[in-house]
């Protein structure tokens, strides 16, 4: 059964995001609002957290997933950004996109795209997602709640819990949430490639 947190949108309370952060270094599956919409995440190296994820969302190898970063200089660990695409990433950050990017020896093998050796990275405009990060001080590894056969995240907390009450270990609720994924743009080539368009506006990327 899945543990509740009901979080203040504005000034999360610092007790229950610590505690949520001590959940996920534990293991835990959490689902978490972000400025886009509802997300799966567990901590960056939970080989169980990738499978549990991959299981609720039917996902095969080949997906993409994110770490959700507090900030530019993390997400730089992480990916290798040149000149050209750190102007364009630092524009859009933090916002609603995911860029997807060649990952650095910090990121683990498993959540590289077998080919490519890409992964997603995206700094989210939320306070409770940052203040999540924060108290981690890790990138937390994400993937959009969106369930199979489903066209659109579900956006409530209490609906969440209903219905996955079995499939993960905390629900963050800290209010509406939107229903609109990121704006996914690959990089991994040099040039922009818009993959999925999404709440992000994608005319800097045309």
């Amino acid at each position: 059964m899945a543990k509740y947190f009901d979080v203040h949108p504005e000034n999360p309370q610092p007790r229950s995001i610590a505690q949520v952060a001590d959940a996920v270094r534990s293991g835990a599956l959490i689902a978490y609002p972000t400025d886009s919409c509802y997300a799966l995440g567990c901590q960056l190296g939970s080989r169980d957290g990738i499978d549990r994820i991959r299981s609720i969302r039917h996902l095969d190898d080949r997906h993409h997933f994110t770490l959700m970063c507090r900030d530019f200089a993390q997400l730089g660990q992480f990916v290798r950004v040149d000149n050209d695409v750190f102007r364009a990433v630092k524009a859009s950050t933090p916002g609603s996109y995911t860029f997807i990017l060649p990952a650095t020896r910090e990121v683990p093998r498993m959540l590289q795209h077998p080919k490519k050796k890409t992964v997603g990275v995206r700094i989210p405009d939320h306070v409770v997602t940052q203040a999540l990060l924060a108290e981690l001080d890790e990138p937390l590894l994400s993937s959009t709640l969106l369930l199979p056969d489903e066209e659109e995240p579900m956006t409530q907390g209490w609906e969440i819990k209903d219905r996955l009450d079995h499939a993960v270990d905390a629900v963050v609720d800290s209010g509406d949430c939107g229903t609109e994924p990121t704006t996914v743009v690959d990089f991994s080539s040099g040039e922009a490639e818009i993959v999925r368009r999404g709440a992000g506006d994608t005319s800097r990327f045309e």
